[in-house]
């Protein structure tokens, strides 16, 4: 892990230490992605079997499977699922917004309603090791705002079915059948539908860069769908001071930096003391990962930023605006109220990024890339739009219809205004 000191950085040095590794995406990807839409477009299930066997080296029975259709799970991963699910249900739930109805004036009542989207496409990814985690991330929230048609897409496993622990969430949470196909053509059947799997008109979930593109490419197509938010290579910033403990802040470090090569880990702290000590626990931890090679690929784009005082680490998490943000300092919860941009954050020792992942209620499917300064991470409203409704009485149009003509009339479109004025002149002439 490559250590500045902060102060000692101008400006342009500084954007340089918190630039993200580049997004592989070129034009080779985007024609190769955007054939295999096509051919899915045209061809429909059988060019999503077709993909499933080129790309993931097995032939699937189906292109669909029942969720009840998996070996019962090991009790205590049932039991982890389980509580997964009901404390994402819990901060989920608090977060589904509410219809509301209002008189603006006398006799004008405005009304916003809000409705779920149907059908939403979910993808639950499954490289290296699949994701039950993702897949009550995107569940929960779309079952709570209403959503009626779900349509869950995950790669197939060596059996050429779906990951059993997949399966159960699904069938969990009312899900029947699961869309056993990855990758962009699973994006593509999803977006634009085939003979068996509905169009949807937004799409869910992280993927790898084909899955990402062809999510770009389905948002770009009037007829294709909408795509959730940015979301790339993982990414960590842990403030921390003198009172954190280093094998645990390298450990954090380290977790996000096991996603991928392209992850990005950033510490920033104001004790040289606790750097070293970092960076040796680093060593000595990443060691006894499966994901060495992983890991050391990553820790390539790694910094350690040494300030002289930790409250400068405001401005710096600022200028990154982290998807995830831990802060292990004694004045944690102070330090956290001055941040504004960041997909999720980590309070004091006992909050590894780990809990948001898996069972603490909050979602794991956050901004990144600085992403996090304008979007917030998935929640029940992204499942969901809203409607306005409006309704007048004679005496609500005599209120407002007068500043209504006038605004139309400044603005030079005569329909507009003369909407508006031919009945108030009846209303006028009635009351004669």
């Amino acid at each position: 892990m490559n250590l500045v000191e902060w102060d000692s950085l101008n400006a342009e040095q500084r954007a340089d230490v918190l630039r993200r590794p580049r997004m592989e995406s070129d034009q080779k990807l985007q024609t190769v992605v955007s054939d295999i839409i096509e051919r899915v477009r045209v061809e429909g299930d059988a060019a999503v079997l077709d993909y499933t066997r080129e790309f993931d080296a097995v032939d699937p029975e189906a292109l669909w499977q029942s969720s009840d259709d998996f070996e019962a799970l090991p009790a205590d991963l049932d039991r982890a699922i389980d509580q997964a699910i009901a404390t994402v249900t819990a901060f989920h739930q608090r977060s589904k917004p509410e219809d509301f109805k209002l008189e603006t004036a006398p006799g004008v009542v405005c009304e916003a309603r809000w409705v779920a989207l149907d059908p939403v496409g979910l993808y639950v990814p499954a490289g290296s090791a699949a994701l039950p985690s993702t897949a009550i991330m995107l569940a929960v929230p779309a079952r709570l705002a209403g959503c009626e048609q779900i349509v869950l897409a995950t790669p197939p496993n060596r059996a050429g079915k779906a990951d059993p622990a997949v399966l159960a969430v699904a069938n969990k949470l009312g899900i029947e059948q699961v869309l056993v196909a990855g990758g962009a053509q699973a994006i593509a059947a999803m977006a634009w539908g085939t003979e068996s799997v509905p169009a949807c008109v937004k799409l869910f979930g992280p993927g790898n860069r084909f899955v990402a593109e062809a999510k770009r490419q389905a948002a770009m197509d009037v007829d294709g769908a909408a795509q959730d938010l940015p979301a790339g290579p993982s990414e960590v910033m842990v403030i921390a001071d003198d009172q954190a403990r280093p094998d645990w802040v390298a450990i954090d470090l380290l977790s996000q930096a096991e996603h991928g090569p392209d992850s990005q880990v950033i510490l920033v702290t104001d004790s040289q003391v606790l750097a070293d000590q970092v960076k040796d626990h680093v060593e000595a931890l990443m060691d006894k990962l499966p994901r060495r090679k992983t890991v050391v690929k990553s820790l390539q784009s790694a910094s350690i930023v040494l300030l002289k005082d930790i409250k400068e680490s405001i401005s710096v998490s600022e200028q990154y605006a982290p998807e995830h943000l831990i802060i292990q300092t004694e004045s944690a919860e102070e330090l956290s109220r001055g941040m504004r941009s960041a997909g999720s954050i980590f309070l004091g020792p006992y909050t590894p990024e780990s809990l948001g992942d898996y069972v603490s209620g909050t979602n794991h499917t956050l901004p990144t890339g600085g992403w996090a300064r304008v979007h917030s991470g998935l929640s029940t409203v992204d499942f969901m739009r809203r409607m306005t409704v409006q309704q007048a009485t004679a005496a609500g149009l005599k209120q407002l219809g007068p500043a209504a003509s006038r605004l139309a009339s400044h603005e030079g479109l005569d329909a507009h205004r003369l909407a508006v004025d031919l009945r108030l002149q009846v209303l006028e002439s009635d009351s004669e």
